[in-house]
Formats: structure tokens, C-alpha cells, sequence
């Protein structure tokens, strides 16, 4: 009699495995954000100036400014909270480019190539600590805020979109800071590259002044901003959209909410592919 012959099964993943290997990047990332956050309690130094800088502004915008620029309706410290909360973020996620540029520099990537954990979990633990510094960052300045005379106009539960918002933006883009960072060739390089991009992004935007008052090359470029799209977002969950203050009648800033939105799933959707596949590259040099 002939042996029947047995029937070939296609080979099916394995969802245990999958689940295995997204718990141990889950931990290998948590151990590396502990590092990172250890880092800092051993150079509290990082986190005080850190800290300090949004307090300045604060303060600054508050008391030196509010009394030169009039925003009809509002006053110019509620209007400008928005727009310090979003510099600040922003600003804050450029800790991941330089400390990827100075891990580079020391040879501590050479060191985690050497470990049996996942290499994305060295990215993930360096955005999320900088996404808890943020998180504290944040707190101290709507506290500082509060003290000089911001109010949230709005419910809580917007308020907290707004604080969940702008801080899901820093997290997208430090993942393109990180990605720089490991694209220059020295620590010392990130900062001026950092300043080059950041610098138009924040100040040639809505942050301090409303954009109609802008040259119109500056207004068009600002309109279209998305650091100007994070401020209107924030400003509208916050309710501190001061009443009467035409709105630039451009899909950006007449949507902001749902444009930061595309824009923090475009970032990661690009950089974190980009900034995995950067790390394999340098890691392996």
C-alpha cells in the first residue's frame, strides 16, 4: 500500500512569540528610561535649568512684555501660555538629540550593542524620559501660570487634552531630534542644528504675537506652522482664544486640534522607522 502523502500546513506566526517579543521591548525600554531618568537624579543640574528656563519665560512674557503688546479682549498673559507651554515642549525634546550625540561620543552605544536587548528599546527609553521631564516640566509651568495670572477658561477634561496634546507632539518630535542627534557628528553640533530648526518654528508662529499682525511672507509661513497649529490647539482646549480674534482662514488653523493629530502620527510614522534603522547603522560602526 502506498503511504499517503501527509498535507502541508502554511507555516502561521506564532502569537505567543509576538507577544514575547513585545514584552521584552516593553521591559528592555523601561530599564533604559530608568537609566536615563537615574542619570538625571545623579545630575540634578539637568533637570533645575531645565526647570528654570519656563519659569523665566514665564515671568518674562508675563511682566515685561504684557504691558507693550495689547490683545483686545483678553489679557496678553493668557494669550501667551499657550504659546510658552509650546516652545517649551518643544524646545524640552531636543535632550534626546543630544544626549543620543553625546552616547555616540562616549562609546555607551558600543556598550548596549554588546547586550542581548532590543536596539529600539535604547530610543524608546531615551524619548519617554524625555517625555517625563516634559510631563514635570509642564507642571511647573501651569503652576507658575496660575500664580501670575493664567486662568483655563475651559472644562477639565479639555484642559487635559490640551496638557495631553502638546505633550504627545514633544514625544514625536523628540524622536526627530533623536534621529538628528545620531546624524551629527559631534554633541556640540546638535545644539546649533537644534537652534536652526527650532528657532523659526517657535518664533515666526502665533506663540507671542497673532500671526495677522506678521508681514505677509512671516503670516503665510506662520499660519501654516505646525508649532502654530500646537498653540491654536491649545489655546482653543485651554478656552483662552481671545473672543473676537479672527481665525487665519487657512485648514490648519481652522482645524488645529485634528492637524496636530496628523502631524504627531506623520512624525512617528517617519522618524521612529528612520531612527531604528539610524541607530542599527551607527551602533554597527
Amino acid at each position: 500500500m502506498s503511504a499517503t502523502p501527509t498535507a502541508l500546513k502554511p507555516a502561521t506566526a506564532n502569537p505567543a512569540a509576538s507577544t514575547s517579543r513585545i514584552g521584552n521591548l516593553l521591559n528592555d525600554g523601561w530599564i533604559t528610561t530608568r537609566r536615563n531618568l537615574i542619570k538625571i537624579k545623579r545630575v540634578p543640574d539637568i533637570l533645575v535649568f531645565t526647570l528654570l528656563q519656563p519659569i523665566m519665560f514665564v515671568l518674562l512674557f508675563s511682566y515685561v512684555y504684557a504691558g507693550v503688546i495689547d490683545i483686545p479682549g483678553s489679557s496678553y498673559t493668557e494669550f501667551i501660555m499657550a504659546g510658552i507651554f509650546a516652545q517649551t515642549v518643544v524646545f524640552g525634546s531636543t535632550y534626546s538629540g543630544s544626549a543620543m550625540a553625546q552616547d555616540l561620543k562616549d562609546g555607551i552605544i558600543d556598550r548596549f550593542r554588546t547586550l542581548p536587548m532590543n536596539q529600539a528599546s535604547v530610543l524608546i527609553g531615551r524619548t519617554t524620559g524625555d517625555l517625563l521631564i516634559n510631563t514635570i516640566s509642564m507642571a511647573v509651568m501651569m503652576t507658575t501660570g496660575f500664580i501670575v495670572g493664567w486662568r483655563v477658561r475651559s472644562s477639565f477634561l479639555e484642559a487635559a487634552a490640551a496638557v495631553v496634546l502638546l505633550l504627545l507632539f514633544a514625544y514625536a518630535f523628540s524622536w526627530v531630534m533623536a534621529f538628528i542627534g545620531m546624524s551629527v557628528r559631534s554633541p556640540e553640533v546638535i545644539n546649533n542644528v537644534s537652534f536652526l530648526v527650532l528657532f523659526p518654528l517657535t518664533f515666526i508662529s502665533n506663540a507671542f504675537v497673532p500671526s495677522d499682525t506678521l508681514p505677509t511672507p512671516l503670516r503665510i509661513f506662520a499660519e501654516y506652522n505646525p508649532v502654530s497649529a500646537l498653540v491654536q490647539a491649545a489655546r482653543t482646549l485651554f478656552g483662552n482664544v481671545p473672543p473676537g480674534t479672527p481665525v487665519a482662514d487657512v485648514w490648519t488653523q481652522q482645524h488645529p486640534v485634528l492637524t496636530v493629530l496628523i502631524g504627531i502620527v506623520v512624525l512617528l510614522a517617519v522618524f521612529i522607522p528612520l531612527s531604528v534603522r539610524k541607530f542599527r547603522t551607527v551602533s554597527s560602526r
